[in-house]
């Protein structure tokens, strides 16, 4: 069973939960990646994952962007 989906939604939690946990970045860049990924994802015929699949990807951008 498929919920409904709030693109906005989905993009404020995930944002607040990775601002939490990436402190140091800009949140305003943590919200343009957020708004990106789950952009990117919304667009697919299910969902479900796209808070989590979103969320991945970003913390993997967030990391990589810290190892520069």
């Amino acid at each position: 069973m498929t919920t409904e989906f709030d693109e906005a939604v989905v993009v404020a939690q995930v944002t607040e939960r990775l601002v939490e946990r990436f402190p140091d970045v800009d949140p305003a860049h943590v919200g343009d990646l957020v708004r990106e990924e789950v952009s990117a994802l919304a667009k697919r015929p299910v969902h479900d994952y796209v808070a989590v699949l979103g969320e991945r990807a970003v913390k993997k951008k967030l990391k990589a962007e810290r190892v520069r």
